[in-house]
């Protein structure tokens, strides 16, 4: 049971890396090209490293995988902060997309 359950862990998560992958080729603007960086692949390398972690016979190595996931919860927001910070300062995003603009009065 546990087998199939980390098999499935490891096949779903796969195929939200692959989607995140290619939603940054296809994505047209920075915007959504970092939603499609951050929100699939995230959850996909975190559902990668629990299957990881059912099927892992060192239980030592429960530690670095935690770290892993901890790691990814933690910088794959703040990454796709400072991108779309940047990226709106540089003058890559169509503002007349956006329905809401919190940084309207700063970057004009």
């Amino acid at each position: 049971m546990i087998d199939v359950l980390a098999g499935a862990c490891l096949v779903v998560g796969s195929l939200l890396a692959l989607i995140a992958g290619i939603g940054l080729v296809r994505f047209p603007d920075v915007l959504t090209r970092m939603h499609a960086a951050t929100k699939p692949q995230t959850l996909g390398v975190l559902l990668v490293l629990l299957g990881l972690a059912l099927r892992v016979e060192d239980r030592s190595a429960l530690t670095v995988i935690a770290l892993a996931a901890i790691f990814q919860l933690v910088t794959a927001p703040v990454s796709a902060h400072m991108l779309g910070r940047a990226a709106l300062r540089a003058g890559h995003i169509d503002r007349s997309r956006l329905t809401h603009d919190d940084l309207a009065d700063e970057s004009s």
